[in-house]
């Protein structure tokens, strides 16, 4: 493979691996097919991993159709406390107790979690406030509520065996804050939750299963690009 071939545009899926922001990842393969016009077409937050699909060259022409698949994700919701970031970014501020709730009650909520619903997005997200990405604020303190939005949840399944700790798989349209579900679902349960576990499977019909992680994509592209790997030390 030529490098002429990622400016004449190429569709990449990848595994975006644990604690990398969704534009290191564009980074990366921006310097490893060296070529600037790169662009993904779905954010993924640092503590998620799963399917990013990356367009090069005139491909990035291609994101807003990407970006308007439905998505699909698998996790772990942790029932009984809540954190400002409504995940793992922050620190537990509030606990709950648990011991009410039902298998039958969470699977209610679920489906009452389904179809058109109203959510807010989190203060901690790329969302503007007045210009300024919303988290830039809220890693300051000024946590500020940001305006609901319309979403659609095509499923929501859950897999309580583990609890509080539950398991689930959710199918749902873009802009959908799987964060602000896992908050919305503690408090419909007279409980508190936050998100602890995310992985994105699929992209409309683009897979997970055929996505290649990080170390394999750059070793393919060095071997068609005849780049020696650097010799060990």
């Amino acid at each position: 493979m030529r490098m002429e071939a990622f400016s004449m545009g190429n569709t990449i899926l990848l595994d975006k691996p644990y604690g990398w922001s969704s534009f290191q990842l564009v980074k990366k393969v921006r310097f490893l097919v060296k070529e600037k016009k790169v662009g993904h077409a779905g954010t993924l937050d640092p503590l998620a991993t799963g399917l990013m699909i990356v367009c090069t060259g005139k491909h990035t022409k291609k994101i807003h159709q990407y970006q308007g698949l439905s998505k699909t994700y698998q996790g772990t919701i942790t029932l009984g406390s809540t954190t400002p970031s409504y995940d793992l970014e922050t620190e537990i501020n509030n606990t709950f107790p648990t011991n009410h709730i039902t298998e039958k009650k969470m699977e209610q909520i679920a489906k009452r979690l389904t179809g058109k619903i109203l959510q807010k997005p989190p203060a901690f997200s790329a969302l503007k406030i007045n210009g300024k990405r919303s988290y830039l604020n809220a890693r300051k303190g000024n946590i500020e509520p940001l305006p609901p939005r319309e979403v659609q949840v095509e499923f929501f399944e859950i897999n309580p065996q583990n609890f509080p700790h539950v398991q689930f798989t959710i199918k749902c349209s873009k802009g959908t804050y799987i964060r602000s579900l896992a908050d919305q679902f503690g408090k419909m349960l007279d409980s508190g939750a936050h998100l602890t576990q995310l992985c994105r499977t699929h992209i409309g019909e683009y897979a997970l299963a055929e996505a290649e992680d990080v170390e394999t994509f750059e070793k393919r592209i060095n071997k068609e690009l005849n780049i020696a790997p650097p010799k060990e030390t």
